[in-house]
């Protein structure tokens, strides 16, 4: 991953806006900036940038810890017109998940797909829930009509739309308040119906009980034309952006852990100058964006002295999202045969989610045979650029309560014994689920790493290994979240914990950010651009696949088969 020379000094140099972390929020923001000419230095402590959106390798094979799909890639849709806008497009290819199923629910012993087409999605659960055709109809239109009003929200132009838009955005108004699982028991009553409506929890980590409606109908719409996943997998996306960085003069330097933020007292009022590094380098700028979250901002970075007592009350309160472990292989087996494919497999059992997610949070985790929910993707046929023709790739995940480890938090990165025994405990029990889903997998294994809540925390440097920055509950979400402008005079904030997280979500937040320092709306940063097109190719189907694409494929696959004679 291209980055500037971790050893090169910065002390005493100045820039305009200095960026500490490098995840999808820092790096859109950063690269706003430096296309309105500021001058613009992205800090991470981690040896690659990218945060969560990072891929790293296991022996020449490719994991990405946080991107496993994307949604609204398309003509037209905004996660495409985010990158045409950010004038990466034309760097970037996704894979179209199979369509028919991009999503595979395991509900015990049950099985329903999620199909790419929102209709066909409404008659598929109209032919398996017929006594539930009405209540169907009413709430994925009430999902629909949610979906669309989140995206006018942003476009908001002149008086007479800011007028108007409590109208044009009622159902978002009226639902706002309310519980996935309030609203829910309004509109559905068949038990297996609610969980595969339900299904993607997973992808904000809060029970029904917990989760706003809201939030979770716009994870709805977000997936309403199916999943998506970049060729190269995450670390292509934070490739594009770091290379629209450099191109305007911007610096993204790796292994460069901010210490604290400089402050001085100006008038009564404390305000940002610049940072301190680790290795002691004081680096100045005219403001600061934060991509930590706020408990790492203000706590660690700024310090509670200088916060108002309005703000350590909210920082005391706040509550992060789930952490989660994390199993990465690498196998010899035709994957295929077993049924898997380029959509997800969410299983869990048939039992009420709220119930469910009490069991995953408890704290004794090695108790029961198996995890009560897991996520399984397999990144080799999700790109069929990453297939060697022998090897697969896996991603398992599933969410469990940080404290779970915190017998071995004081640890550094040569873990103990004891340590490493849990791990292996923990991957046995991995397997008993992999076991049923993917049948004599356990005999193909040729490596296996398990990333744990220390393992997120070390190198995303999130609170408590939270993966989804702070909880997605009523209480930290929409008028209640943090805002990009905080109250130190300069200092800025964005990603996950402030407009809305996933790899499109906290992108956007850094494009706001960067809309409220320049003093403009963010679609005035994302205009479309002429020449920028972001290509689309099918997962299951290789039928246009360009003669690059084909190539490349064939390289890699001939790599393998040399090593095998």
């Amino acid at each position: 991953m291209p980055s500037e020379n971790h050893t090169k000094s910065l002390n005493n140099k100045k820039f305009d806006t200095i960026i500490i972390g490098s995840g999808a929020g820092g790096l859109a923001a950063s690269i706003c900036l430096s296309r309105a000419e500021q001058k613009v230095l992205v800090l991470e402590q981690h040896d690659v940038p990218g945060g969560w959106c990072h891929s790293f390798y296991l022996n020449g094979y490719r994991f990405t810890p946080g991107v496993h799909y994307v949604g609204l890639v398309g003509d037209g849709l905004s996660t495409s017109e985010l990158y045409e806008g950010l004038g990466i497009a034309n760097d970037m290819a996704f894979y179209r998940q199979n369509p028919d199923a991009f999503e595979h629910c395991w509900i015990g012993d049950e099985r329903f797909d999620y199909p790419a087409d929102f209709k066909t999605f409404e008659e598929r659960l109209i032919q398996h829930f017929p006594h539930e055709k009405k209540n169907i109809i009413k709430y994925l239109k009430l999902v629909t009509n949610i979906g669309k009003q989140l995206g006018l929200i942003p476009k908001v132009k002149g008086l007479w739309q800011h007028i108007t838009i409590p109208f044009r955005t009622k159902h978002m108004g009226k639902y706002a308040p309310f519980s996935l699982k309030r609203v829910m028991g309004w509109y559905i009553k068949d038990p297996l119906l609610k969980l595969i409506l339900n299904i993607q929890v997973g992808n904000h980590g809060l029970a029904p009980a917990k989760a706003s409606f809201v939030l979770h109908a716009a994870i709805m719409h977000h997936y309403h034309v199916g999943g998506f996943y970049p060729m190269g997998g995450g670390g292509a996306i934070v490739k594009a952006m770091v290379k629209a960085i450099k191109a305007k003069g911007g610096v993204v330097k790796t292994r460069a852990a901010v210490k604290r933020v400089l402050l001085e007292k100006t008038g009564g009022k404390q305000q940002v100058i610049g940072v301190e590094l680790i290795n002691g380098e004081q680096v100045y700028a005219d403001r600061v964006i934060s991509n930590a979250d706020p408990e790492i901002t203000y706590k660690k970075l700024i310090g509670e002295d200088y916060l108002s007592k309005k703000l350590k009350k909210k920082l005391n309160k706040t509550t992060y999202s789930c952490t989660s472990l994390m199993l990465f292989l690498t196998v010899d087996m035709d994957v295929t045969k077993a049924g898997i494919d380029s959509g997800n497999i969410w299983r869990i059992p048939n039992e009420d989610l709220d119930d469910l997610n009490s069991d995953m949070q408890k704290k004794d985790i090695l108790e029961g045979e198996e995890f009560s929910g897991m996520f399984i993707s397999c990144p080799t046929k999700k790109d069929p650029t990453s297939f060697n023709g022998k090897h697969h790739t896996i991603e398992a995940i599933t969410y469990i309560n940080y404290d779970a480890f915190e017998d071995y938090e004081g640890e550094n990165m040569e873990r103990s014994e004891a340590y490493l025994r849990f791990k292996e405990k923990l991957i046995a029990k991995f397997f008993v689920t992999l076991e049923k889903v993917i049948p004599g997998i356990s005999n193909h294994v040729v490596q296996k790493e398990l990333g744990t809540p220390l393992t997120n925390k070390h190198y995303i440097n999130s609170t408590r290994g939270s993966v989804y920055g702070t909880e997605k509950s009523l209480k930290n979400i929409g008028p209640f979240s943090y805002k990009a402008k905080s109250e130190i005079e300069n200092l800025y904030m964005c990603g996950a914990s402030i407009a809305s997280h996933g790899v499109a979500g906290a992108s956007y937040s850094g494009v706001q950010t960067a809309a409220a320092i320049l003093g403009c709306r963010q679609d005035d940063l994302l205009k479309p651009v002429a020449d920028q097109q972001l290509q689309i190719f099918e997962a299951e189907d290789d039928t246009n696949y360009p003669d690059w694409m084909r190539k490349k494929i064939e390289m890699k696959r001939a790599k393998i088969k040399a090593k095998m004679v």
